[in-house]
């Protein structure tokens, strides 16, 4: 059931999930399946995590925060551990464009249309192409990780900026990889994309996260929005319960889908982990932010077909440092049509603008120079978008902006990190509940965990975990018990 703000939990719960990315609604989602007693807490007024929405104008004009764009795995997922009407709902895109100062390319981004545009437009040997697809495809957590993305593009195309732009520009927004990154940071997610395309939701995020309320609902999962947990109460080495505005809720099991450092740091305390790993919990970088630009246009307005995502650059060369300056010379623009939102009652065309970003650029900037800074980032959107759009401008009817402070205001991430950790942080995080029983973490870790994809099936690996928690509590319980019953006959 909907729990609500001022409403008293009286219950104790078999898990309590903290935070409902698509990892930790993923997560709670399972373990009710399993029959378990779960509770969801949320500290936005929404589920959902950076998978989220706003309305502006009264609800005229509604824009998605995420990038949209997904590997099919979604659909096989959605429909395991969710539902088929919500796997139902998943869709390809028709168009990804590339458009920049080295080539101009249309893509189904597609293993086979990749390979087509390496071969011809890239003049590439196919033979290479194939053996650069196998050797990604192979890639996985435990083969050694000190190939680079950089070294992995030349070890394959050699002096080929072009191509490793080709390859690794999409990959850089989806999880704001770089070419100084492991390259298994790469290979994973871009496999996964391959396989058959890009995908989205019809429907928008809204429609989406509304259906998975009311299945984690119909399975009897407990949800409290407005509910930031203070703290994760540890007793006797066990994680039993978490504090939520002085009251103790008791479980036997806690997931954080909250940021990894916050978890570790703020909501736990490093005094009840081992000195090893708290340092290597130090050592785990955030990975970057972004910065989105979002435009309504006026009812009535329209706007022809120019691809569903384009990404654009006026930088001459691939240049993963300059996809995060502040003097932007990179988007991508994410189009969205009315087809692609069939449920609402008007049609609604709305373009969505997002840049990679560094936290440290724009915390810094005091007031006058955040609002200038904003208002600069505005106009040269639409300036670049005019490009692809000629008189859109005059066709725009609300814009509004966010940038890495807009990101740590309402997800609460470290750096306002849109990608959670760099690689470093999926082991610290796979291992927390080896550091301190019935203590998990699911979130957007390590990079190839990132994207609404890696979320939900981590949120499906660390339920797992939980699982086979719980049932070893069961089983000792269930020996003491018997053992108890033995001492009194």
């Amino acid at each position: 059931m909907l729990i609500k703000a001022k409403e008293k939990i009286e219950k104790d719960y078999d898990v309590i999930v903290i935070g409902s990315g698509l990892a930790g609604m993923t997560a709670a989602n399972k373990l009710a399946k399993n029959g378990r007693s779960v509770l969801l807490l949320e500290a936005h007024n929404k589920l959902g995590g950076f998978a989220t929405w706003f309305y502006r104008s009264g609800k005229k004009h509604v824009f998605d925060v995420s990038l949209h764009g997904f590997p099919f795995g979604m659909k096989k997922t959605c429909r395991k551990y969710w539902n088929k009407e919500i796997a139902d709902h998943i869709v390809q895109l028709k168009s990804v464009k590339f458009v920049n100062p080295q080539y101009n390319i249309e893509s189904l981004f597609t293993k086979d249309d990749f390979t087509e545009k390496l071969v011809t437009e890239f003049k590439i040997e196919r033979e290479t192409v194939e053996s650069f697809y196998t050797f990604i495809e192979n890639m996985n957590f435990y083969d050694d990780q000190s190939m680079t993305n950089g070294q992995l593009f030349e070890r394959f195309f050699p002096g080929r900026n072009d191509v490793a732009r080709f390859l690794m520009e999409p990959i850089v927004y989806a999880n704001g990889s770089t070419l100084e990154d492991p390259a298994i940071t790469y290979g994973i997610v871009f496999s996964n994309f391959m396989k058959k395309g890009v995908y989205t939701f019809k429907g928008g995020t809204d429609y989406l996260i509304k259906m998975m309320q009311t299945e984690l609902l119909n399975n009897g999962v407990d949800i409290k929005k407005h509910a930031p947990v203070e703290k994760i109460i540890i007793k006797d080495g066990v994680a039993c319960g978490v504090e939520l505005k002085g009251q103790i809720i008791n479980t036997k099991a806690i997931v954080s889908n909250a940021n990894l450092k916050s978890t570790i740091f703020k909501m736990i305390g490093q005094e009840h982990f081992s000195k090893e790993y708290t340092d290597k919990a130090q050592e785990v970088r955030m990975n970057s932010s972004s910065c989105q630009v979002y435009m309504g246009l006026k009812p009535g307005e329209t706007i022809p077909f120019i691809g569903d995502l384009v990404f654009t650059s006026t930088h001459p060369t691939f240049d993963t440092e300059a996809l995060l300056s502040k003097d932007i010379t990179s988007r991508t623009f994410s189009i969205y049509y009315p087809e692609g939102r069939p449920y609402d009652t008007d049609k609604k065309y709305a373009v969505v603008s997002s840049t990679n970003a560094h936290w440290e650029d724009w915390a810094n900037l005091d007031e006058d120079q955040y609002k200038a800074e904003k208002e600069k980032m505005i106009e040269e959107t639409i300036q670049c978008l005019e490009g692809f759009l000629p008189g859109i401008r005059k066709k725009i009817d609300v814009i509004d902006a966010a940038t890495p402070l807009t990101v740590k205001k309402y997800t609460r991430h470290e750096g306002g990190s849109s990608f959670g950790t760099k690689f470093e942080g999926l082991e610290v995080s796979m291992n927390m509940h080896k550091e301190l029983s019935g203590m998990f973490h699911a979130g957007s870790v390590g990079i190839i965990m990132s994207g609404w994809l890696g979320a939900a099936n981590y949120g499906v690996i660390q339920s797992n975990e939980v699982e086979s928690w719980l049932y070893q509590l069961e089983k000792e319980n269930k020996t003491n018990s018997t053992e108890d019953n033995h001492a009194q006959l």
